[in-house]
């Protein structure tokens, strides 16, 4: 189930190579700038937790996630380099219809800190938004089968090392198993009517 959560989100992101999020700890605050070899492929991995962290705890209302398969691999293009990949899956239901609202909401987080968005797809059942943060990690919120939202923070190149796992809750299998993902319900986001207060932009 895992690997149909991650399989579009994937497929995207190995067209970018090596490179994806934002902060948000503190209300306004602009990213810092990271050089490339300025930090470890572990320290990236923590900012890339961190920065999901506080993107989705000012999401309001507040939706569930889950955590997807993280990575981390070699960047091509510059010797003793890698980028490091965290995913969240977002297991409230959000409906078609409220799909653009929350890429809104997203955009306009995103643009508050700074980020710049790439490319936006218009599409009711899939929609998706891309960004780049100011220190150069990238953000993609892709919606897939099922209508599952997907977030994905990927770093820049950074200097090579080892990368643990991050530390997670358990997850129970069987909450899910004869709803599928996502299966929580919210009274705003599973709502079958759009909210005209927030849309993405083109």
């Amino acid at each position: 189930m895992k690997t149909r959560v991650v399989t579009l989100l994937a497929a995207a992101l190995l067209v970018s190579g090596c490179g994806f999020v934002g902060d948000g700890a503190d209300e306004g605050r602009q990213e810092e700038p990271v050089k490339e070899n300025h930090m470890t492929m572990q320290e990236a991995g923590d900012r890339a937790e961190e920065m999901l962290d506080a993107f989705l705890g000012a999401t309001h209302p507040s939706v569930a996630v889950i955590p997807g398969a993280s990575s981390a691999s070699t960047c091509s293009d510059s010797t003793g380099t890698g980028s490091v990949t965290r995913r969240r899956a977002v297991v409230t239901i959000i409906s078609s219809e409220r799909r653009g609202n929350f890429l809104g909401v997203v955009e306009r987080y995103w643009k508050k800190h700074g980020y710049k968005i790439t490319s936006v797809v218009d599409n009711k059942e899939m929609p998706a938004i891309y960004a780049t943060a100011p220190n150069d990690f990238r953000v993609a919120l892709e919606f897939g089968y099922a209508g599952q939202a997907n977030f994905v923070a990927v770093s820049p190149c950074v200097t090579e090392s080892k990368v643990t796992e991050p530390s997670r809750k358990p997850v129970d299998p069987e909450a899910f198993k004869s709803e599928g993902l996502p299966y929580l319900h919210s009274d705003f986001w599973s709502r079958k009517a759009p909210d005209p207060s927030s849309s993405p932009s083109a």
